[in-house]
C-alpha cells in the first residue's frame, strides 16, 4: 500500500481503515462501544459481567450506532491478579456469541496477551486492542497470523495495570508519536495489514491529566503520522479532574473532548455512552460537511 509516513515534509493522505467485513472511509467517524466482562470495571461496576447482560449491551450498542464492539476481560486499574485462563473464561466464548448474533459488527478484544489474542482471533475477533503498548511482543505476530487489525497504544512504558506516579516527559506528544508509530511499523513489518493498524495516545495510561489534555490539544501531530487515531477518553480521570466530577458525571466533558478530537482528525472513539457519542460525532461530521441532514423540514415544508 505504500509508505504511510511522509517522506518530503508533507503529511500523508488519510486512507481507508479495514476491519473485518467493514471498510471505514478517511472521513468516517466511528463509535467503538465498550462491553466489559469484568465484575469491577470502573464505570459500570460489573453491570455487563454476566453473559445475558453483556449480550443485551452489545445489542443496544449496535442499535445505538456502534460499528465496533470492544470486549474486555480485565479492568485497567490495579486489582486482583487475573491470569490468561480467567481472562479467556470471561471473554473467549463470548466473542463467538457476539459473532453469531451480529455477523457484520467489528469485534475488538481489549487484551495485551498473545495467548488470549490467538484464541479470540480464532473465534472471530477482527481487532486486537493492545492498550498496554506492546508489552507482549507476540501479540502483533498473532494479528499478522490471523489477519486482524491491531491498536498500538502509548501506555507510558509501564507494565499492565500500573498507575503512573509523578511521571514526567520532556515532550509527552513526541513520546506518544515515537512509541505508537514504532509499534505500528513493527507490526506491519511482521505482516499486519497496514490498513488495519490504529494508534492510540492512551489517555491517562502512564500520564497525568495535564498530559492527557496536551495529547488531545496536539492531536494533529498524531494525525499527521498517517495512522488512524483511536481515542479512548470516555469518562476518564482527566475529564473528572477538569470538572471535579465523579465517574458518573463526566458525560458532558467526555462529549466535549470527543467533538474536539473528531474535529482535529481522530477517527475512532471508544465510548461507554454509545448513542450520545454517535450523536456528537454525527454533528461534527455535518459541521465538516461530510454528512447531510437525516431529515429536512425547516424552510422547506
Amino acid at each position: 500500500m505504500g509508505n504511510p509516513h511522509p517522506t518530503s515534509g508533507e503529511a500523508p493522505a488519510a486512507r481507508p481503515l479495514r476491519l473485518g467485513a467493514r471498510v471505514f472511509g478517511p472521513s468516517e467517524l466511528v463509535v467503538m462501544a465498550i462491553v466489559n466482562r469484568t465484575p469491577d470495571s470502573f464505570f459500570d461496576r460489573g453491570a455487563t459481567y454476566g453473559e445475558a447482560a453483556a449480550l443485551a449491551a452489545v445489542d443496544a450498542a449496535v442499535g445505538g450506532g456502534a460499528a465496533i464492539i470492544d470486549i474486555g476481560g480485565i479492568k485497567a486499574a490495579p486489582g486482583e491478579e487475573i491470569d490468561a485462563a480467567e481472562e479467556l473464561r470471561r471473554i473467549g466464548g463470548f466473542v463467538s456469541a457476539v459473532r453469531g448474533r451480529h455477523p457484520e459488527v467489528v469485534i475488538s478484544v481489549d487484551t495485551w496477551r498473545a495467548e488470549v489474542g490467538r484464541v479470540v482471533a480464532g473465534e472471530g475477533a477482527d481487532l486486537l486492542n493492545d492498550a498496554w503498548g506492546g508489552v507482549d511482543p507476540e501479540l502483533a505476530e498473532v494479528a499478522a497470523e490471523f489477519g486482524t487489525g491491531l491498536v498500538c497504544t502509548h501506555a507510558g512504558h509501564l507494565p499492565p495495570r500500573t498507575r503512573p506516579h509523578r511521571i514526567a516527559y520532556d515532550d509527552v506528544v513526541a513520546d506518544i508519536a515515537a512509541t505508537t508509530v514504532g509499534l505500528a511499523e513493527r507490526a506491519v513489518s511482521l505482516g499486519v495489514r497496514p490498513d488495519g493498524v490504529l494508534i492510540d495516545p492512551g489517555h491517562d495510561f502512564g500520564k497525568n491529566s495535564r498530559h492527557s489534555l496536551e495529547a488531545t490539544r496536539r492531536l494533529p501531530e498524531l494525525v499527521a503520522t498517517g495512522w488512524p487515531v483511536l481515542m479512548a477518553m470516555s469518562n476518564k480521570d482527566f475529564v473528572g479532574e477538569v470538572l471535579d466530577a465523579p465517574v458518573d458525571e463526566r458525560l458532558e466533558g467526555t462529549l466535549a473532548a470527543t467533538a474536539v478530537a473528531a474535529w482535529l482528525g481522530a477517527r475512532v472513539f471508544r465510548a461507554h455512552q454509545v448513542t450520545e457519542t454517535w450523536r456528537a460525532l454525527r454533528m461534527v461530521a455535518a459541521l465538516r460537511g461530510d454528512v447531510g441532514l437525516r431529515i429536512a423540514r425547516r424552510g422547506v415544508v
